[in-house]
């Protein structure tokens, strides 16, 4: 059979901290934070190389607690589908991080989104309907002009696209080994690597403006999109931009709900493995809850919501 799948509503509430579930020893405690806060010195690229999944999850969960037993039975279950993980580094972009690599890798054509010849002009466009983007927080630039602001954040759609055309020809590398030194060198440049998160978040923002208005003008608009907005601190795209969107990067990641706007703006379905989930139908989690068919689809696993790593290699199905 199938591993379970869910499409309840609930999943996009913020999760409650594991440590509160279950007790973990000292060791697991220092393995968790590690994971959370990996620095680039690990390694020096942003994604690690591939690793039989069962050898990651007895390097990483050696204790016999409730949680080690039951994150390497979590770990066994998804091995069953996928051969592969690829750690990611731990820093407040992991999310984006970890889907855009997954995205890339799979990209054989330009979305549709990114061909349209207003692409670019994003920037430039919102603010001149929408001052208060003039605030909006680049990494290590927190105080910009408007026409500095909409100026670099074309450059880092300019550059979002031309990846995604770079991709394209990796995609066409049969060659495995030569396959993966191509994809590894697209993300060895960081500076290029957080303009390209900035292009993803402002494009979250521009979707979070259209649900907003659709909503405003009475049309359908997806479940999570009625409740990003009831939040007292996104009731509004200014509020979303000012609370969340500005400190993903810098003092948090992507929230739960985040995740779905983030699968909007790419127009992709974003799974999710979450094994402190396991031998629930929370196991698998999909953005959207009810996914577009002609959206391509990324895979991530995670322990927590808030670190997430890349499933590659998929297997042939089993029974659990």
């Amino acid at each position: 059979m199938y591993l379970p799948v869910s499409d309840n509503p609930s999943v996009i509430e913020t999760s409650v901290d594991s440590e509160q579930d279950v007790c973990c020893d000292a060791e697991e405690k220092e393995k968790m934070l590690h994971t959370c806060k990996m620095s680039s010195s690990a390694y020096k690229l942003s994604v690690a190389p591939e690793m039989d999944i069962l050898e990651y999850s007895k390097k990483e969960w050696r204790g016999n607690t409730p949680v080690a037993k039951s994150m390497r039975k979590g770990y066994e279950a998804v091995a069953r589908k996928f051969a592969s993980i690829r750690q990611v580094r731990g820093d407040n972009y992991c999310a984006l991080r970890a889907t855009l690599f997954q995205a890339l890798s799979q990209a054989t054509q330009l979305p549709c989104w990114m061909q349209s010849e207003d692409f670019t002009m994003l920037p430039e466009n919102l603010l001149s309907k929408y001052d208060w983007i003039k605030q909006w927080q680049l990494k290590e630039k927190p105080s910009r002009k408007t026409g500095e602001i909409s100026d670099e954040i074309k450059e880092y759609l300019l550059l979002l696209k031309k990846k995604v055309g770079k991709w394209k020809c990796v995609s066409d590398i049969k060659c495995p080994v030569e396959k993966q030194e191509a994809c590894d060198e697209l993300f060895k440049n960081e500076e290029e690597e957080y303009r390209l998160y900035e292009a993803l978040k402002f494009l979250m923002l521009n979707t979070a403006i259209e649900l907003y208005n659709d909503e405003k003008n009475r049309r359908r608009v997806p479940i999570f999109s009625l409740l990003l907005f009831a939040c007292d601190t996104s009731s509004s795209p200014c509020q979303l931009m000012h609370n969340h969107l500005n400190q993903i990067g810098h003092s948090g990641g992507l929230e739960q709900v985040e995740m779905f706007l983030l699968a909007y703006a790419l127009q992709y379905t974003i799974q999710v493995y979450r094994l402190y989930k396991f031998s629930t139908d929370e196991l698998i989690t999909f953005h959207p809850s009810n996914p577009e068919e002609d959206w391509p689809v990324v895979t991530l696993i995670t322990e927590d919501d808030r670190h997430y790593n890349i499933l590659v290699r998929t297997c042939q199905e089993t029974m659990l």
